[in-house]
């Protein structure tokens, strides 16, 4: 498995995959995979931890258990499984922000970290906002 050391994966071959792996999620459990809805029960989790008792009555929260489910342990196995792919293709490195946000955003840390937060603030909300 030659392909599986390469530093960088074709993004054709990658779409490929990440389609079939979609059609056999729906074909086999008649579900579609997606991580927002992760995020948001993992949410509802923590506030439970902490004894926030508001999430129990919370319409979303009524619709979407804060519980671990398939979805949840789907977005775990994206974490785990990116994890092996970088190690087999020994390109997994420590780093807080790419080396293309200092090119973008300048030296500063706190800038980088907080454009990507607002934007990934952005994103979860698109997302949420879609229904997915």
């Amino acid at each position: 498995m030659k392909w599986l050391k390469k530093e960088e994966w074709s993004p054709y071959l990658a779409g490929a995959l990440s389609g079939v792996v979609l059609i056999l999620s729906v074909w086999i459990a008649g579900k579609f995979f997606g991580a927002s809805t992760t995020f948001a029960r993992s949410a509802g989790m923590i506030e439970k931890l902490f004894g926030a008792d508001r999430v129990a009555g919370m319409d979303y929260f009524i619709k979407y258990v804060p519980k671990i489910d398939w979805q949840w342990m789907f977005v775990v196995g994206v974490l785990i499984g990116s994890l092996i792919a970088s190690k087999a293709a020994r390109t997994f490195q420590w780093k807080a922000i790419p080396d293309m946000w200092e090119k973008r955003f300048g030296p500063s840390r706190t800038k980088r970290a907080m454009v990507a937060f607002i934007g990934g603030v952005i994103a979860m909300f698109g997302a949420r906002l879609a229904g997915g």
